[in-house]
């Protein structure tokens, strides 16, 4: 129980983490853009008394630092879900019981929490502008990914190295920034001169290989893609999501990428 709380705890402190890693490059960059992606969570109140209120107050009660993403109806009767810090948590509509993790469905051999997540990503990502992306892309692409990358990540250069066989796949990758090692790091500086630069795309492909990118400060929204990759869950880079919220589990080579984006496009298509 005791190991229980701890990562319980733990989670609900990467929330509050990922609201103050903003702050410092705001108030020193105060031109830096802002969007409701970048924006801490902010839920209104459910109506007093309701499963969802009750589920809220009890998250509360053990952190009320906390950010709640959204409070809606569990799959699981009884319960209400939660989403926290991209992680899913489910609190008995009497706000006694929480669990952490998924809720898998035997019958219909899904990851039913994975269905709140996908729509969390979704919306969030649907609110960065196309300009604060970097984007390799085929003349009339297919499918369009959203892609959390770092410069000094392996799988990450890796993926970079491939974008043209990407894109012959008719896939669309737009990068957005999740610098590793945090605000104040040189990893974090590297990324912000890449979306500083004059060709971000020439700027990025450089920082992958190594070379050189010239710093330079200017309104970027590095900051605010960092704490964004925290509420919706990223774990490691590269976070690759695709245009429904569904996040592929890490680094896919081309051929294995399209096979996924077919299926989920299939599977939309027969519901």
């Amino acid at each position: 129980m005791k190991r229980y709380l701890f990562a319980l705890l733990s989670a609900f402190s990467l929330s509050a983490c990922a609201q103050g890693t903003s702050t410092p490059d705001a108030a020193a960059n105060p031109a830096a853009p802002t969007s409701a992606a970048s924006a801490a969570a902010n839920v209104p109140p459910p109506p007093p008394g309701t499963p969802a209120a009750i589920a809220r107050n009890a998250i509360l009660s053990i952190n009320p630092q906390v950010s709640i993403e959204s409070i809606h109806d569990a799959p699981l009767p009884g319960f209400q879900e939660v989403i926290v810090a991209g992680q899913v948590l489910y609190v008995s509509n009497d706000g006694r019981y929480v669990m952490q993790g998924s809720l898998f469905d035997a019958q219909e051999k899904r990851d039913l929490s994975q269905s709140g997540l996908s729509q969390l990503r979704k919306r969030l990502l649907s609110e960065v502008p196309e300009e604060q992306r970097i984007i390799f892309a085929p003349a009339n692409p297919k499918y369009t990914v959203s892609v959390f990358t770092d410069v000094e990540c392996g799988y990450c250069r890796r993926l970079h190295d491939d974008i043209a066989e990407y894109n012959k796949r008719g896939i669309a990758i737009e990068y957005l920034a999740y610098p590793r090692m945090g605000p104040g790091s040189e990893d974090f500086r590297l990324m912000e001169s890449v979306w500083c630069a004059a060709d971000r795309r020439k700027a990025l492909t450089d920082a992958k290989a190594g070379r050189r990118v010239t710093s330079q400060p200017c309104a970027n929204p590095v900051a605010a893609h960092y704490a964004l990759g925290q509420r919706v869950g990223l774990t490691g880079t590269p976070m690759i999501v695709a245009e429904d919220g569904t996040q592929m589990p890490g680094y896919m080579p081309p051929d294995q990428l399209l096979a996924a984006l077919q299926r989920l496009a299939g599977a939309a298509g027969g519901r």
